[in-house]
């Protein structure tokens, strides 16, 4: 098969029978939205790094013959198919098979939302979103995401012992880029009486 990484979580698979498959088209992804001829637009969370609704409806519109699956939350946004675990669904000659439910949990009481993972032709590669779930066959080539503030570079190691493939793809890594979601939360977190005050690089900023 090949791959195309546009950043971040958004990969698009073009396997070896012929099916071309967008996962992810999210805010910190680029260079997607001139696709056409898409067999299949999935995705595994409403988080914004996953699905920009704008571009994503834009896309979706170019590819009219494009399956559309999502998860039970981002699915009425996009008008896209809801899919569970233990689905599989057949496109342009490859099988997608659905697994997980969750999102990996965040920090303290920040509310969860639904995941699905997704698996394509039996293991020939298979993109997590933003869980740990652990398929229980054999994957080839792994999209295995770095980094996020659901995740420390540890738990990126122990899930890819975990799972084995023969190839894994780092993706979710541009949550620690000034643009990415990482200064949010901690900014989020920060204690009282402690500013969190990135600096532009190159800049000479009084602190």
């Amino acid at each position: 098969m090949k791959l195309t990484h546009y950043g971040h979580a958004c990969v698009l698979i073009e396997t070896d029978k012929g099916a071309r498959i967008l996962i992810d088209p999210g805010t910190l992804s680029h260079g997607f939205e001139s696709l056409q001829g898409l067999d299949a637009i999935l995705v595994t969370h409403n988080h914004d790094d996953h699905l920009d609704v704008e571009r994503a409806l834009a896309l979706i519109a170019a590819n009219p013959g494009a399956l559309v699956l999502a998860d039970p939350e981002s699915a009425p946004t996009i008008s896209a198919r809801s899919v569970a675990a233990g689905e599989r669904i057949d496109v342009g000659g490859s099988a997608i098979e659905i697994v997980g439910e969750k999102h990996a949990p965040i920090y303290e009481n920040i509310p969860g939302s639904a995941n699905v993972a997704y698996l394509i032709d039996g293991g020939a590669f298979y993109h997590p979103g933003d869980s740990f779930e652990v398929p229980a066959v054999k994957v080839d080539v792994l999209a295995l995401p770095i980094g996020g503030p659901w995740m420390k570079l540890a738990d990126a190691i122990d899930y890819l012992r975990a799972v084995k493939p023969r190839i894994a793809v780092p993706i979710h890594e541009a949550n620690w880029t000034q643009e990415g979601t990482a200064h949010f939360m901690i900014g989020h977190f920060t204690p009282e009486g402690t500013t969190f005050s990135p600096v532009q690089r190159g800049v000479a900023t009084e602190v």
